[in-house]
């Protein structure tokens, strides 16, 4: 198997070389045997310079070598990486994001980490055009994480539609002063998209990269 892979490997790269210089190391041998078949044997040709032009040659050819075999590497990384996505599927996950995905019918919990204790937390949630839609509150927070269901409504009460909203929240400590508030995601793995040039998880309808995630839980 290996064995196999390199030869594809070396065939792939003499291929490039050629595409690329007009000439492999094949051809180079097939122009230098064709010469010394054919030069004349009382006045023979120095064939140093050959040799020299062929060593150069073979030295690009290990080049591109080089770059099929990282190509192979890198494809090799990419399928593991997939591989390793489809393992978060009904795991739990946190991950860095201000957004939350509202299904149609249904409510949507809301996340946040408090840098510190706060008398009250105000949370706005805004559409794909910015506009606040809602507001919520939270009376007495302790630090650390936080979190609050939204009926998935706007301020006039009308169910708003399906589709991720933006997070907002700011907390005001017992000095009255403000801070802000860290929204993350939180959820379910239903999903992985391979559309990209690297899989995505999906939780819910959002899709959250691997760089993003914070925590992984496993469900038992």
């Amino acid at each position: 198997m290996i064995e196999t892979v390199a030869a594809t490997a070396t065939s792939t790269a003499s291929a490039a070389m050629k595409q690329s210089i007009g000439m492999n190391k094949d051809d180079f041998l097939k122009l230098f045997i064709t010469q010394l078949q054919n030069q004349d044997p009382l006045n023979p040709m120095d064939s140093t310079e050959y040799i020299s032009q062929l060593a150069q040659l073979t030295q690009v050819e290990q080049a591109y070598n080089t770059n099929s075999n990282l190509q192979n590497i890198l494809s090799a990384l990419n399928g593991s990486s997939a591989l390793s996505a489809v393992s978060f599927v009904g795991n739990e996950i946190t991950a860095a994001g201000n957004q939350v995905y509202l299904k149609d019918g249904e409510g949507a919990e809301v996340t946040l980490s408090l840098p510190k204790t706060a008398e009250q937390v105000t949370v706005n949630i805004l559409d794909a055009n910015g506009s606040v839609v809602r507001t919520l509150t939270i009376d007495g927070a302790d630090a650390g994480d936080a979190t609050l269901a939204w009926d998935g409504k706007d301020t006039s009460g009308t169910q708003l539609p399906s589709g991720a909203y933006t997070v907002a929240a700011t907390g005001l400590d017992a000095a009255g002063t403000s801070f802000i508030c860290t929204p993350y995601i939180r959820g379910t793995v239903t999903g992985v998209n391979f559309a990209g040039t690297s899989p995505v998880l999906v939780v819910g309808g959002l899709e959250v990269p691997f760089t993003d995630l914070l925590g992984v839980e496993g469900v038992m």
